[in-house]
């Protein structure tokens, strides 16, 4: 196994806890702004769904794993990748569609469905092309991964949250209102401050290794950007559902990623550094792409 492979990211017992903790509770706050309707929206446009669909949990993944194939990274770096790749879309991708003029509620509505989805479809889709692609495969023979803890961790840290928050927006309309606008906010600082020192406290083999996903997390996150928005346009969905589609893509839940690969993988060098970069170059991306298109109508 290569060298990075074997470097581990520091990351206590109690501050997982606590990582685990905010995560639900990000969850929870973006569950609280979804209701019914947002699910009976998309059912009435199947072709959203299908779009939607299709390009996060099925063209997202496979991409990846080609692009795997032709550069053959490091394993753990390779296994980083397809982590993200198998995350739901992240929570600010709202705002920032928002912030691109694009169909706002198609985003709320695409993330209430994603997060549902991604309960089944980030284990399998993790799983699968991890066991596919034979240098990740060894490393998952190795910590013995089960796929039916991955999916047990999974359906808590995004199912419960997610039903418990849709049930309080359904009978405790007023108080849900009140508490998303408190919840999301300070529970997205706590999980960024979280992460912030966990980057911190592992600053030496940050710089030491940076350089090994730096090209590579930006290229996948460009790709994934791009398989969105021309997915959707070979749909002939409109160009305000090509960008919502194009965000929703490209904008990945990494914290949950990070979430398991401390979990499962012991915060393994190369899958916690690209992790944690995609975190946030993303975001960098995300906003430069935003402000872009917030100018742009066709």
């Amino acid at each position: 196994m290569q060298e990075l492979d074997s470097v581990k990211i520091n990351f206590d017992s109690g501050a997982l806890w606590v990582l685990n903790i905010a995560l639900a509770v990000v969850m929870f706050g973006v569950a609280l702004g979804i209701t019914l309707g947002d699910f009976k929206n998309l059912i009435r446009q199947p072709k959203l769904v299908i779009v939607g669909v299709v390009s996060q949990f099925v063209l997202l993944p496979l991409v990846t794993f080609i692009l795997i194939m032709l550069v053959k990274p490091q394993p753990s770096i390779a296994l980083g990748m397809m982590m993200v790749a198998s995350c739901p879309g992240g929570n600010i991708s709202n705002f920032m569609t928002h912030l691109a003029k694009g169909n706002t509620a198609l985003s709320v509505s695409l993330t209430a469905f994603a997060t549902f989805f991604a309960i089944f479809m980030t284990p399998f889709n993790f799983h699968f092309y991890g066991s596919l692609y034979q240098p990740t495969s060894q490393i998952l023979q190795e910590v013995e991964l089960n796929i039916f803890e991955l999916l047990k961790l999974v359906t808590l840290i995004l199912g419960i949250p997610l039903f418990f928050g849709m049930l309080i927006r359904r009978y405790y309309q007023s108080i849900a209102i009140k508490l998303s606008k408190f919840l999301r906010p300070f529970s997205i600082f706590i999980f960024g401050a979280i992460v912030v020192i966990a980057f911190v406290n592992n600053l030496d083999v940050f710089n030491a290794y940076i350089h090994h996903v730096l090209l590579l997390g930006i290229l996948h996150n460009i790709i994934a950007i791009l398989l969105g928005f021309l997915v959707a346009r070979l749909f002939r969905l409109s160009f305000k559902n090509q960008k919502t589609i194009a965000i929703e893509t490209g904008i990945q839940n990494s914290g949950l990623g990070l979430l398991l690969i401390f979990t499962f993988f012991n915060g393994m060098g190369g899958m916690a550094i690209l992790a944690a970069f995609w975190g946030i170059w993303h975001i960098i991306s995300g906003l430069l792409l935003a402000f872009y298109w917030s100018g742009k109508e066709k």
